[in-house]
């Protein structure tokens, strides 16, 4: 199927993968250290005083969050915000704790959860690495058919090229002739049911989070992590979940990315 691909303030939608953008080496040097400021910030930011209890009220479809690699669900805490307070309740998996285990493992706690709670029709919100969990429970484990969809903010669905350089093998999991993620490009069923949201430039994803088959927006935004922060990013991930909401504005075209 042709790829839907927006870019722009909250995405512009075309019917083609939108080109790529060329970045300054200055201005990815610039991402670099403001992508790592902001991941440090919100790991301090973890041991503040919010719970998961306090998101999982609300009558709309439920959510579940995935976070990625080294990451604590916390990191997901602004997309969390806006989905909570859009009626959404939203569901945590502490047990995953800083999600360095396999996909397969951490994907059967992601079931495991949705069976225990009895959770149906669910949404999952998914950054980096668990959106590759996500998709390996939808298209391996997923057999009542809990899960109706995900959406992915800088997942490596055709791996990091990077990955490759990497001292430990939870990190060199990422690469594209991984057994795991080999797997999952070959199932491209599932695609359809994926919103892919990503920046115009990922420093830890060279080659990007562009997604055959699925819906993907491309917001005006560089780095990894801070993607999650960013208004833009809301939206996006807002639009997704409420296509039809009143609140859910159309896309505009975004200015050049910071």
């Amino acid at each position: 199927m042709t790829d839907a691909t927006t870019s722009g303030t909250d995405g512009t939608r075309t019917d083609r993968t939108a080109p790529p953008v060329h970045v300054s080496l200055l201005r990815r040097t610039r991402w670099a250290v403001l992508d790592w400021w902001y991941a440090i910030r919100w790991q301090v930011r973890s041991l503040g005083p919010t719970t998961a209890d306090d998101y999982r009220s609300g009558d709309g479809q439920p959510v579940v969050v995935v976070p990625g690699v080294y990451e604590t669900w916390h990191f997901m805490r602004p997309l969390m915000d806006a989905l909570h307070d859009r009626g959404h309740p939203v569901h945590v998996l502490p047990v995953l704790r800083h999600n360095l285990r396999p996909v397969p493992e951490s994907a059967a706690e992601v079931l495991a959860y949705l069976d225990e709670h009895d959770l149906r029709d669910v949404l999952l919100v998914a950054h980096s690495k668990g959106g590759l969990i996500g998709k390996y429970a939808m298209t391996r484990l997923d057999d009542r058919a809990r899960i109706d969809r995900m959406v992915a903010v800088s997942t490596p669905f055709a791996g990091s090229g990077y990955a490759r350089l990497a001292p430990v093998r939870h990190l060199r999991a990422f690469r594209s002739s991984d057994p795991v993620l080999a797997g999952l490009a070959r199932e491209l069923d599932a695609n359809a049911r994926i919103t892919s949201v990503y920046g115009v430039f990922d420093t830890l994803i060279p080659e990007g989070s562009a997604l055959a088959g699925a819906t993907n927006v491309r917001v005006p935004v560089g780095g990894h992590f801070r993607i999650l922060g960013d208004p833009r990013t809301r939206a996006a991930v807002l639009a997704a979940a409420d296509p039809d909401h009143p609140g859910t504005a159309e896309p505009r075209p975004g200015p050049t990315p910071a």
